[in-house]
């Protein structure tokens, strides 16, 4: 039977850092998705879970200098498997790659990626990961080892071993996310892929490849993480921020010992390559 879902419209101001914050505190208490908005973000529960006297007593709600707005609507029980293929597409990227769910029809394309998203980002239609693709598409990983921070649903690091790349470890700290990944990985007959539960960039070896499409805050934190496991002259793959916070991820790398190469933008969202010194 379909359940009827409870929508939360957040609205935060000042937003960043507290939209990280309230997020993996609403997670918590059983909410299933979110989707970042311009002044906050909405949040997707079944309503028979919802309780409002628990998300009221959440922390952030006693933040000094942090106001908090939100709202609440019912949406009706509907097939939500059904909605969802209705409006995911397949998307092409540039000449060679083409991006479909497995219930799409394959076509005679060099780079096929096939992913059921269900929650997890990374479906090839945000800004961010068609930057990211665009740039992969051009890059040699024969025989290389990579490294995908916040791998959503995998599709980096699917690529990267169609592409040749000889070991690559996918890591997100979402478990729907990692299991998502799994799935994909099968879907698209992967050997070379593990999926990896965890919220920090693991220290195990030193990989010519680094991808993260991932928030600003969170890269800026974990840049000094990725220097450290990058082999020298390996690359690093950044998404997630806007053109207006290029100039710091750039000051931040180079702090690092990260050399700039170059940097592709998108209706103000921005990939940027940095390489080793």
């Amino acid at each position: 039977m379909a359940l009827a879902y409870l929508e939360i419209e957040i609205i935060l101001n000042p937003i960043d850092p507290w939209r990280e914050v309230m997020v993996a505190q609403m997670g918590v208490l059983g909410f299933e998705s979110f989707m970042d908005t311009s002044d906050g973000f909405l949040a997707y529960i079944p309503q028979n879970d919802f309780r409002e006297n628990n998300f009221k007593q959440i922390d952030i709600f006693n933040t000094d200098g942090l106001e908090i707005k939100w709202k609440s609507k019912t949406i009706a029980p509907q097939n939500w498997n059904k909605q969802w293929e209705q409006n995911f597409s397949p998307i092409r990227i540039g000449d060679s790659c083409l991006v479909r769910a497995d219930f799409h029809p394959s076509e005679n394309i060099k780079y096929e990626l096939v992913i059921n998203p269900k929650m997890s980002f990374g479906t090839g239609h945000h800004e961010t990961t068609q930057l990211m693709i665009s740039i992969l598409l051009v890059m040699n990983f024969e025989q290389k080892l990579v490294l995908d921070m916040g791998t959503g649903t995998g599709i980096l690091a699917i690529l990267a071993e169609k592409k040749g790349a000889k070991s690559v470890m996918a890591v997100d700290k979402d478990l729907w996310c990692v299991e998502n990944t799994r799935e994909n990985i099968g879907l698209n007959d992967c050997q070379n892929i593990i999926a990896l539960l965890s919220d920090s960039v693991p220290q195990i070896r030193h990989y010519n490849f680094v991808f993260a499409n991932i928030k600003r805050n969170v890269l800026l934190d974990q840049i000094e993480d990725y220097a450290q496991v990058l082999s020298p002259f390996g690359d690093l793959l950044i998404s997630g921020f806007y053109f207006e916070d290029l100039e710091m991820i750039r000051s931040k790398c180079e702090s690092l010992g990260f050399r700039f190469i170059c940097n592709f933008e998108k209706n103000n969202w921005v990939a940027a390559h940095f390489t080793m010194k």
